[in-house]
């Protein structure tokens, strides 16, 4: 007879405002190959830095041309204080700037409820957007704080602002 197959689960309540955050890079011209892996390494000594409130960081491979990662963290105003810091805020920065070829994405879910999501130059949906309509990540739908419905305002400024992205 077969054994019982050994089912677990865990307890998160010492996490109760933990964050998840699902981020993809897509490779959408053969430039944005280098892009992507010139971005890794930064990417590895940033986490290896081991930022206030990660909790874990994982990588996911989705295809040969689509990589990302899943991160945990403690709570969103570690995650947003870590987005608006350095080397993330120059990275975001350069990004906007010049894709490099490749398009980006992210999704957050909270613990307590909701979820965000924004897309940039994905040449193919990717999650929530293969079946839930896109909108322009403009106004209230700028900031990931807005879009998630997170009351407050951020302790540090935003990398990017929208009126700078869009007076260019």
């Amino acid at each position: 007879m077969p054994a019982r197959p050994n089912r677990e689960t865990v307890d998160l309540s010492p996490y109760p405002d933990l964050v998840v955050i699902y981020l993809g890079m897509r490779v959408n011209t053969f430039a944005g190959i280098k892009t992507l892996l010139g971005f890794q390494p930064r990417l590895s000594k940033a986490v290896a830095a081991k930022p206030d409130g990660l909790l874990l960081h994982e990588s996911v491979m989705y295809s040969l041309r689509h990589v990302g990662m899943r991160q945990y963290w403690r709570d969103f105003e570690s995650l947003e204080a870590w987005s608006r810091s350095e080397p993330h805020r120059q990275w975001w920065q350069e990004f906007l700037r010049d894709t490099g070829g490749t398009g980006f994405w992210h999704e957050t879910y909270f613990r307590r409820g909701g979820m965000e999501a924004v897309y940039i130059d994905m040449s193919t949906p990717a999650g929530l957007a293969r079946f839930a309509p896109c909108t322009p990540a403009r106004g209230a739908m700028f900031s990931a704080r807005n879009r998630a419905g997170v009351p407050g305002e951020a302790a540090t400024g935003s990398a990017v602002t929208e009126e700078g992205l869009y007076s260019r």
